[in-house]
């Protein structure tokens, strides 16, 4: 196995625990817990008072779908990162509002979204483009494949 490094630390490669991205300008990761039943997906992040700042919730879809979500019952803003099959961000939608119900629509064949606490994705360079690295891609379809 490989370890990486940013900011000093090091970490290995691909473990379920562990979200890598690779943007413009550099990579980054976050420790994630993941949503993959309905019941997990339909919770997600509700009633939660705080997050630290480099965690957050893997939603992992069977397969790619047209998603969005919303924010009811959401305590703390939000970034929402949106990704096709291969692990690729096609939207990164920032500082969704605590409480708010209005959908915010992810895209078409989206099959995994990455909530992070609000700003953080800008803070860390992840754009549309930027790839992420995590066992649940299938690594045949990977832009940045496990090692």
């Amino acid at each position: 196995m490989i370890a990486l490094t940013h900011g000093g630390g090091a970490w290995a490669a691909c473990s379920d625990s562990s979200a890598e991205f690779r943007t413009e300008s550099g990579q980054t990761q976050f420790t994630v817990e993941i949503a993959d039943d309905r019941e997990e997906i339909t919770q997600g992040l509700m009633h939660r008072e705080s997050m630290p700042a480099k965690a957050g919730m893997l939603f992992v879809y069977p397969q790619p779908a047209t998603v969005a979500f919303w924010m009811r019952n959401t305590l703390i803003p939000l970034d929402m990162i949106f990704m096709g099959a291969d692990g690729v961000v096609r939207k990164v939608h920032e500082n969704a509002v605590p409480l708010d119900e209005t959908p915010i629509p992810g895209g078409n064949d989206i099959q995994f979204v990455l909530e992070v606490n609000g700003g953080m994705a800008a803070l860390l360079g992840i754009t549309p483009g930027s790839e992420m690295r995590h066992p649940a891609v299938d690594q045949a379809l990977a832009a940045w494949p496990c090692e």
